[in-house]
């Protein structure tokens, strides 16, 4: 089996295991933890793996000095913007809307490749872009959801735009970066360096957490979140980017949408609509324009 095969069974699963993690997240705040706390777990628990597995699974490497400076920007994109937004934004909305914004990521990295990588801006890449923006707009501003379980799905699509467009300056950020460090050298040091960013926003968060009422059904989807929607997710995403394009692995993410709405239906956390359905093909429209690739002219 080729290595450009393998990257895309560890893509398809990455998109599998943040589907799901949109429900069981959902689950946990507030209920159990508050948005911000419940990052603390995560970005310590996943440092703490990494150091573990690194440390008898990955090579003695050195990082130089002048990389940190790339390592704290995949952090910043990757880890603190990323989750801080996402996390805030999934307790303030549902699952299908976030999954359906999150889609955006493959537009948003175009533009990225675009001003970054010298990527080429096709017209049919411009209006895609465009479709894509104005499906993201209707369900931010017009996106409703359950009283109960999305307060304030406005600012919550909003910021789940924000963690997609974080998202997206992480994929371009860690290309050049993961050619020349093993992944759990890179991995490490990120996660070390985003939890110092994370610490901040939720310590309090943590303290005040009543962990002897929290039930094993929370601690579970906790550990879920950690073990397989972050440390999991971040390995596969790594060895994907390695060796794809980040416009291809960015692709990935619009099976989330198909994936989070089976899933959250099943667990009765969401439900579909009009606006949700509309704006879901607007963005897949666009998605398509974007990453469809030139047709060649004949000579």
């Amino acid at each position: 089996m080729s290595k450009r095969t393998l990257a895309i069974i560890a893509a398809s699963f990455v998109a599998i295991f943040y589907a799901a993690n949109y429900s069981i997240a959902k689950d946990v705040m507030p209920h159990y933890i508050e948005p911000f706390g419940f990052i603390i777990f995560r970005v310590l628990g996943t440092m703490i793996l990494f150091w573990l597995v690194g440390a008898f699974f990955g090579p003695k490497e050195t990082i130089a000095r002048k990389d940190f400076r790339r390592i704290a920007a995949a952090a910043l994109f990757g880890v603190a913007i990323n989750m801080l937004a996402f996390f805030e934004g999934l307790n303030l909305t549902t699952p299908i809307s976030a999954s359906v914004i999150m889609v955006t990521s493959p537009m948003i990295v175009l533009i990225l490749s675009v001003l970054f990588l010298n990527e080429k801006l096709l017209l049919s890449k411009i209006i895609g872009i465009l479709i894509g923006l104005s499906g993201t707009l209707l369900i931010i501003l017009y996106g409703k959801g359950n009283a109960q379980t999305a307060t304030d799905p406005v600012l919550g699509n909003f910021l789940i735009f924000v963690n997609a467009a974080s998202y997206a300056g992480y994929i371009i950020t860690v290309k050049t970066i993961t050619q020349k460090y093993h992944p759990f050298t890179f991995m490490k040091w990120m996660y070390t360096i985003g939890f110092v960013m994370v610490l901040p926003f939720g310590l309090h968060q943590v303290l005040r957490m009543p962990i002897e009422t929290v039930p094993l059904e929370g601690f579970l989807k906790i550990g879920y979140v950690v073990l397989f929607a972050t440390f999991g997710t971040y390995i596969l995403n790594i060895f994907a980017i390695r060796e794809l394009k980040p416009t291809t692995v960015s692709v990935f993410i619009y099976l989330q949408p198909l994936l989070t709405t089976l899933i959250a239906i099943a667990l009765g956390s969401d439900e579909l609509d009009p606006i949700k359905i509309s704006a879901a093909v607007l963005i897949f429209i666009g998605v398509y324009l974007v990453t469809k690739p030139p047709l060649k002219s004949k000579t």
